[in-house]
């Protein structure tokens, strides 16, 4: 099979690409060709290297799509994406880069399925920003979508997008709507949520981090690990089970910030949580309190995804991934 890792150079990107290098056959069929595209240039490990190749592209360029495409890749990893932050503050670049992009790639599909029968899966990271105030105690499968956000405005357009052309036979199209992901590895970005990786990361490596929000702030997260494994199961399920809403939360664990903290002090003492300096910040207070907290994501479950049940187990998925399997 062809695979085309969209927004490749990404977090998620690139554990998904590693994953794949370390066990080849986890989407069930010979990956004979993968693609890695991005804004910035992806690595290409070396198992794939008689066999793939890297792209660094503007999706949202005329051209891109149709280039990317021309090519038929039979699993399609829509990934790229700027984050919440940067598209709050960019209007014209969060709407270039999260819709325009997005509509592009599906029209690119289209059009090759008229010329010649085409229809790829296609998985789509969505975002349980998509989602508004007010919230019930739980978002059931049945809530409806009223983003408070450019970023979650941006996000449900594609989702809409991706069931019609899903429903009309273009692609096989499944919404992967992430929670958010924590640990995240690295340097902050700018996204609104870093900060509830940046007050676990910096301290496990012994480094200072600022918490802008109040500690009874609740949130819905998962892992890099689970995230990657989110779209490894789409790439496999039987995708008839989903029916027509093909858009899914996906499970993850409701939890304080303050549970966060607490958490890391059981995992890594008193001393890590010392380092958490408390600094508010109204835009980034404003920004999520229009954000959900919690979710019945059993449909999602049903299906056969899975994700974390307790922040121990995230912060200990973060050491083992990231840090060597120990802490300073």
């Amino acid at each position: 099979m062809h695979v085309l890792v969209l927004g490749a150079a990404g977090m998620v990107g690139r554990k998904l690409v590693e994953r794949l290098a370390g066990a080849p056959g986890l989407l069930g069929r010979e990956i004979a060709r993968l693609t890695l595209a991005d804004a910035f240039e992806p690595t290409l490990p070396r198992v794939f290297e008689s066999a793939g190749k890297t792209l660094t592209i503007d999706l949202a360029a005329p051209g891109s799509a149709e280039m990317l495409i021309a090519e038929r890749p039979d699993l399609i990893i829509h990934l790229a994406a700027i984050v919440s932050g940067e598209a709050e503050a960019d209007f014209d670049k969060g709407y270039a880069v999260n819709l325009d992009g997005s509509r592009a790639l599906f029209e690119a599909i289209r059009r090759e399925g008229l010329r010649e029968a085409y229809c790829p899966r296609l998985l789509f990271a969505s975002s349980i920003a998509v989602f508004g105030a007010p919230f019930p105690e739980r978002i059931g499968g049945e809530f409806f979508t009223t983003p408070l956000t450019s970023y979650g405005t941006q996000k449900a357009i594609t989702e809409l997008l991706l069931a019609d052309y899903t429903r009309r036979g273009i692609f096989d199209g499944v919404g992967i709507r992430l929670p958010t992901i924590c640990i995240r590895p690295g340097m902050p970005n700018k996204a609104a949520s870093g900060f509830f990786s940046n007050i676990l990361r910096e301290p496990l490596s012994g480094k200072e981090a600022v918490l802008p929000v109040s500690e009874t702030v609740r949130h819905w997260f998962a892992s890099p690990r689970s995230a990657v494994g989110f779209f490894l199961h789409a790439a496999t399920m039987d995708t008839s089970l989903i029916g027509p809403r093909r858009n899914l939360t996906m499970p993850g664990l409701s939890a304080l910030v303050g549970e966060e903290i607490e958490a890391l002090r059981r995992v890594a003492g008193d001393k890590a949580v010392a380092l958490i300096r408390r600094e508010a910040d109204p835009v980034i207070e404003r920004i999520v309190a229009g954000w959900p907290t919690n979710f019945d994501a059993s449909r999602a479950e049903q299906l056969g995804f899975s994700a974390e049940k307790t922040f121990d187990e995230i912060i200990r998925i973060h050491i083992e991934d990231e840090l060597g399997g120990s802490i300073q």
